[in-house]
């Protein structure tokens, strides 16, 4: 990738064994995939799309055995609760966020455990957050399923390349089920 290409990338969390269809369609335009956690079933991770294939997922305080289909723990065995990987312009970790600060992460917390990423992606609070004030950014992009969406499923996109980051906030409108 050169220094004016830009890395599109495709942010959800806490889908708990549902991603709406919207979002997965948002998705196929994306270069990689990043589940925040609380997948709760390997068909929410085969949905994610993205032009590459690479999909970065974390476990969720609900993504357990006793959560997922017994056919699927080797899939869950996998999927750690931690995870980082580089695009251009920087580093970004992923963790689900249950174990900085409870219900509700803090971010002074997560930037201590995380200085050395130039983003920090969460999930758990299905709230979504883009906390770009201080650096590392963090961000949360809400829930992408049916729970607890807070005004609708959403997702967040960002766009990195070597010299600029910027994201954006996607929210779909709530669908009757």
């Amino acid at each position: 990738m050169n220094k004016t290409s830009v890395m599109r990338i495709g942010i959800v969390s806490d889908t708990h064994g549902h991603l709406d269809p919207r979002i997965a369609a948002f998705i196929e335009d994306c270069d990689i995939a990043v589940h925040a956690g609380d997948i709760m079933g390997q068909n929410v991770l085969e949905q994610l799309r993205p032009r590459s294939g690479q999909v970065v997922a974390v476990r969720g305080n609900n993504d357990i055995e006793q959560v997922w289909h017994a056919d699927e723990h080797p899939a869950l065995d996998t999927i750690g609760h931690e995870a980082s990987f580089e695009v251009p312009g920087g580093h970004i970790v992923v963790v689900h966020g249950h174990c900085h600060g409870g219900d509700h992460p803090q971010h002074d917390q997560l930037r201590e455990s995380f200085p050395h990423a130039r983003a920090i992606v969460y999930g758990h609070s299905h709230k979504m957050v883009c906390d770009l004030e201080a650096s590392p950014w963090v961000m949360n992009p809400g829930a992408a399923g049916r729970i607890r969406t807070r005004g609708g499923p959403s997702c967040l996109l960002l766009e990195a390349s070597h010299d600029t980051w910027q994201v954006s906030e996607h929210r779909f409108p709530e669908q009757d089920i």
